[in-house]
Formats: structure tokens, sequence, C-alpha cells
């Protein structure tokens, strides 16, 4: 896999709008999304917050289903790197996560429950590592739980650091 490249779009620049715009204008398959956010059964109260702004579930739906209109490089993998990202109600088990493979993602990262930054910055890191090493996605998000628990500089042994990250879609 070739370097991955990557456009951060940080506090003020970090808006729908501007989002929208870098996910139109990219055939980048790899789409990270580090914010806040909150699931909700009741679609008004779904979110993920943008600068100033919250980014609805229909906008953020509408938003990936605009890209794969737009663009023939399919998203390969979108990471929702924000807290219960994976966690929805009965009427909805995996929350945004849900959406964003119905929304055209072939694969989601997210997660259960709310993470620590710390923590989960060093995981991505080791992720995308172990991605540029052509290993599968599920295998690359392992290897880094793994590489994360068997830490001996951090108390990062402790469940809630390394496994509220699971992968929906194309494992592959």
């Amino acid at each position: 896999m070739p370097e991955l490249d990557s456009k951060v779009l940080l506090d003020k620049d970090f808006t729908a709008k501007n989002l929208l715009q870098q996910i139109n204008n990219t055939s980048a398959s790899h789409i990270h999304i580090a914010t806040h956010g909150q699931f909700n059964s009741n679609p008004n109260k779904t979110f993920l917050l943008m600068w100033q702004e919250l980014l609805t579930i229909k906008d953020f739906g509408n938003l990936l289903q605009t890209r794969q209109q737009r663009i023939d490089i399919p998203n390969d993998i979108l990471v929702l790197r924000a807290c219960d990202t994976a966690t929805g109600d009965r009427n909805d088990a995996l929350g945004l996560a849900d959406v964003a493979v119905r929304s055209g993602a072939l694969s989601t990262i997210a997660t259960l429950w709310q993470v620590n930054d710390e923590s989960t910055a060093a995981l991505m890191k080791s992720f995308y590592q172990n991605l540029k090493r052509d290993f599968p996605k599920a295998e690359a998000l392992r290897m880094a739980q793994l590489e994360l628990w068997q830490r001996l500089d951090k108390d990062w042994q402790v469940p809630a650091f390394w496994s509220a990250y699971i992968m929906i879609g194309n494992w592959q």
C-alpha cells in the first residue's frame, strides 16, 4: 500500500461544508474522523460534533452517498474515532458505524464506548502502519490492539484501552 497522504481539518476548518468539499474532491480511499458524537434512535438527536455545528446523521449519510456517486474509488475504510460510534439502541444496534456502512463505506472502524485519547492515538498510528505493510484491515486492527496491550511503558493492558474498537463491513 502506498504512503497514506492526508488532509487535516482542525478546529475552525472542521465544518460540514469543508468535510464535504474534501470528501468530494479527493480520491482517497480512507476517511478518518476524530471528534465527538452521539447516537440516538431519534435521528434529530444523532450527530457528529463539528466546529460550532452538529453534523446530523441524515447529513452524514448524504455526505457519504454523495461521495460514492462522484468518486470511482470506494471509501475503503471510514474510521469514526469518536466515543460510542458503534453503540446504538434496540432500533439500530451499531449506531453511526452502521449508517456509514449503509451509506457506502466498505469498512467502518468505530468504538463501543468512550475511549482514551492517548491510547487511541497510539492504536491508530499502529493500525495505519500495519495497513501500509499490506495487512488486511481486520488483521491490522487486531495487531494494533495487541501492540497496545503489550506496551510496557503504559498501563494499557486493561481492555478499556484497546478493546472498544470494532470493524464493520469488509474485513479484507
